[in-house]
């Protein structure tokens, strides 16, 4: 994108808006209804006003700005225009309780707060005198239009009425480079101890670019964002890379469920989605498998493949129609569901990547990576795999201009990640097959030695209880004496079914385990009653129950 002339959030908002001037930019799916349209030409101009704004409020170059909200038109606006400021963004997931956005805060040490009414009611109810004397901008309360336009701002607990300006002539907002910091994100990963993630402009606009080598977005795509917007994946595949391209995104005011998704797509008929696993699956095992395997063609393998794409079809005309490009990341998808999606010839995409390289590492084109591969390095990325660990796969280790800057305020963390050489180490252990496509086989934190000494990979046993209807979500670990043991939470099928379902339970188990390996084999199923605490990419927290 020749507009790109500077890796800058700024730059990048300022260049677009200039390029692309009244078409469609961002709006609100509402009870059926797209409202809250803002066009390119209004996100330059309100993200130079909002970074006025914060100027005025005594936000300096480098300062850090908080910014809590749901997905909205207005993040964006709010995003951009922090970076405008010269100041860096702090996004922060919704999830977090009240005690993790504080510490948060203060760790950042933030100098403003840009918040949604129902967060700041969530900071409210709790008493925080560290963050009293911080302003706080209400996202979702601009009034009035492109001129005497208003926003309300509490300043130590009073509200007022601020107007949304430009900047006067000779206060002009200061100008970033590509390698200064950008954006801190703290993450909220599957082994506990949130750390913040510091990435440059040229490490997120970089990244962003790099996608735009899989799906060429343009003008006339349209996105529906179906994950947080302060996680790097949506953030970066979602919203920057769209922004690059001209495209136009959809928000939702619900959370994305298949009895939400399924209407909203009809209406939104989005040509782009980017998706964790948990939702497709949900889709295939609800609304396909239960005809798919009822249908006689797919019970034959010579005609499974035409019975397949026919569902295939089915499922593209129930997201809208339009939908070109279907990418699948944040987790491991399930490789039954995989498989239909491949014989299917769904243009779905699967990528791999984590914040600290903001966050793409590996994608490629729907339909062109074999299956269970998570595709080639992204441009400018070098992949390479050290044995590790006592593991037979190697630990994934990464170099390119999408690498974070390190850990805010964490030296010691940031020497641990990085390798002498000047590696990212990610704690994911993989393969590359004789055509350079990357096999991804588990973290290396998960990772069980068996009794002599052999690899465990408790994600593939968990992929294959996940095949059954009885359960939910799986969790493998090692018990006290060695033996390996399945904690799931039952489906809402399984628990109709509760006075047979220790028979069931045990029925699943032997046919598990006749697909593993001798050392592999799962000594019981354990059930967990109440639902297990995940990721905002769905991945289970295991460091909670491990």
């Amino acid at each position: 994108m020749k507009h790109v002339t500077r890796k800058t959030l700024a730059g990048l908002c300022l260049a677009s808006s200039e390029k692309y001037k009244d078409s469609p930019a961002f709006s609100m799916l509402s009870d059926g209804n797209i409202c809250r349209r803002i066009t390119y030409t209004q996100l330059g101009m309100r993200a130079r006003q909002i970074g006025s704004l914060l100027r005025e409020m005594n936000v300096s170059s480098g300062d850090r700005v908080l910014l809590l909200s749901e997905n909205c038109p207005e993040w964006p606006l709010f995003y951009f225009g922090i970076s405008t400021a010269g100041a860096v963004v702090v996004p922060m997931l919704t999830g977090f309780s009240a005690d993790q956005i504080r510490h948060v805060a203060n760790h950042a040490n933030v100098s403003a707060v840009c918040i949604s009414r129902t967060m700041a009611e969530k900071l409210e109810k709790h008493e925080d005198s560290a963050l009293s004397h911080i302003p706080f901008i209400y996202v979702d309360s601009i009034t009035g239009g492109d001129i005497n336009t208003e926003i309300t701002v509490s300043i130590k607990g009073a509200e007022k009425q601020m107007q949304l300006c430009l900047p006067k002539a000779g206060e002009e907002l200061p100008v970033k480079n590509e390698d200064d910091l950008a954006v801190i994100i703290y993450t909220s990963g599957t082994q506990g101890n949130s750390k913040g993630v510091m990435l440059s402009g040229k490490n997120l606009v970089s990244n962003a670019l790099s996608v735009l080598d899989f799906i060429n977005i343009g003008q006339k795509d349209r996105l529906l964002s179906l994950l947080p917007l302060a996680h790097s994946y949506e953030c970066t595949l979602g919203l920057i890379a769209p922004v690059i391209g001209g495209a136009n995104v959809t928000y939702l005011d619900k959370p994305p469920s298949p009895s939400v998704l399924l209407p909203a797509v009809k209406i939104v008929r989005p040509t782009v989605v980017a998706a964790v696993p948990l939702l497709i699956e949900k889709i295939y095992r609800n609304a396909i498998a239960p005809k798919l395997l009822k249908n006689k063609l797919y019970k034959f393998p010579l005609t499974r493949t035409l019975a397949s794409r026919v569902a295939g079809k089915k499922l593209i005309t129930a997201l809208g129609g339009k939908v070109r490009f279907f990418g699948i990341g944040g987790a491991p998808l399930s490789e039954e569901v995989e498989k239909f999606l491949f014989r299917a010839k769904f243009p779905y995409a699967i990528g791999y990547g984590l914040t600290e390289a903001a966050p793409l590492v590996a994608g490629n084109k729907p339909n062109r990576s074999p299956l269970r591969s998570t595709g080639i390095p992204v441009r400018g990325v070098k992949i390479r795999t050290v044995k590790c660990g006592g593991s037979s796969e190697g630990e994934i280790q990464v170099q390119g201009p999408n690498i974070m800057l390190g850990y805010y305020n964490d030296e010691e963390k940031t020497k641990e990640v990085f390798t002498s050489d000047g590696w990212l180490r990610t704690g994911d252990l993989g393969r590359f097959d004789e055509k350079g496509k990357l096999f991804i086989k588990g973290r290396l934190k998960a990772l069980i030695l068996g009794p002599g000494g052999e690899n465990i990979y408790p994600e593939e046993i968990e992929s294959l209880l996940g095949t059954s209807a009885l359960i939910e979500d799986a969790l493998v670990y090692s018990g006290d004496k060695g033996e390996l043991v399945a904690l799931v939470c039952l489906s809402e099928a399984a628990k109709t079914a509760a006075g047979v379902i220790e028979h069931k339970l045990e029925e699943l188990r032997s046919w598990v385990n006749k697909k593993l390996a001798d050392f592999s084999r799962l000594s019981r199923i354990e059930i967990k009653y109440e639902p297990f605490e995940k990721t905002p990419t769905m991945k289970i927290k295991r460091y909670l129950y491990v």
